[in-house]
């Protein structure tokens, strides 16, 4: 696998198409990974954006509203905004350093089904499909086994509109203390 094949060509050697066409990818993609990428996606996806964001303004300044005397007579007040924007991406980096890391080796591992119904049991029982995913994500269950969560006879978690809902059986399955997978439960 190459350079390229991970990180793509270089902004500076892709055509005005390609460009424009990566670009929109680029910010069509933005809220995905924001919200389910991992901290490497998120850090690639960050970086290969501004790189084309760059290549784009050094091509095309006059379509842009920093090329176009849209950035405002106010120089202060422009490097205030600017000044802004990079203390929030480095109050953004700084959040995600300070978050939970791996266990330490030699920890017991955790039941991640437990984990992940204890996370919704701990928010009233209920919680965003978006946190849903997330604590699922942190607790190590992969996609199938919460699909199976939902699949389980009787269900342990069900589905009311945007949240992710911790049913009878899945506070009895918390309380009875397994350690069985939701297959089996």
């Amino acid at each position: 696998m190459t350079h390229h094949d991970v990180h793509g060509r270089p902004a500076a050697e892709l055509s005005d198409e390609e460009l424009e066409r990566q670009g929109a990818l680029a910010h069509a993609t933005r809220n995905w990974v924001f919200l389910h990428g991992s901290a490497e996606q998120f850090a690639r996806h960050t970086s290969r954006m501004f790189e084309l964001e760059r290549e784009y303004l050094h091509r095309f300044p006059k379509r842009t509203w920093q090329g176009s005397g849209g950035a405002g007579e106010n120089r202060e007040a422009t490097a205030d905004a600017w000044r802004e924007t990079v203390l929030g991406i480095i109050e953004q980096l700084t959040m995600l350093l300070e978050l939970p890391g791996p266990q330490p080796a030699g920890a017991p591992a955790a039941d991640p089904v437990r984990t992940f119904l204890q996370r919704i049991a701990d928010a009233g029982d209920r919680m965003h499909k978006l946190e849903a995913h997330q604590a699922a994500r942190e607790a190590g269950l992969e996609r199938a086994a919460v699909a199976d969560l939902y699949k389980a006879e009787p269900p342990l978690i069900v589905t009311e509109g945007h949240d992710r809902v911790l049913t009878a059986a899945g506070r009895a399955h918390l309380t009875a203390g397994t350690h069985s997978t939701a297959g089996t439960a």
